[in-house]
């Protein structure tokens, strides 16, 4: 059955009779299979890659590490639902090391993103420290190439 999950992670657009067929399984069985995973959030959501910069869409990210203060018996847990909830985090890890969270957060600017960590971000309440890098160029998102590199351009050096 996992095989079923795996193809979807890797083309969402897979319809249940193509998987049927890769799988060695009827259509109706990976149908029923499929809309439970989507009923019990085994399946969370389906996913399109796009190339913003292609389209004249530029968008700014930052992975921003974030120290917080644990509260009792519920954790890391309470103060990273909230973070969330901020429309401007796309994603948000519990992480080991240094800072205890690891968010990126997606903004139409650099000002954008610096407004949402001294506005909403570093004022809440047990959250200690904040270090924001932002992301220069995207290689490779959710396992895709998102552009080709032609080679090697720079010029070697000769001794």
């Amino acid at each position: 059955m996992n095989e079923i999950f795996e193809i979807l992670e890797n083309n969402a657009r897979a319809t249940p009779e193509e998987i049927a067929a890769m799988v060695d399984m009827p259509a109706s069985k990976v149908q029923s299979i499929i809309k439970k995973a989507e009923g019990d959030k085994t399946i969370l959501k389906y996913k399109t890659i796009v190339n913003w910069a292609k389209l004249g869409k530029e968008e700014v990210l930052a992975l921003i590490e974030v120290k917080v203060e644990p509260q009792r018996n519920v954790g890391f847990d309470a103060i990273a639902e909230r973070i969330c909830r901020f429309p401007e985090v796309h994603s948000a890890y519990l992480v080991s090391g240094t800072y205890d969270l690891a968010i990126l957060v997606k903004g139409k600017n650099m000002q954008e993103i610096a407004s949402f960590v001294t506005g909403k971000l570093a004022p809440l309440e047990k959250v200690q420290n904040t270090n924001t890098r932002f992301l220069l160029k995207r290689y490779k998102e959710d396992g895709e190439i998102v552009e080709p590199t032609e080679g090697n351009k720079r010029l070697p050096l000769i001794p």
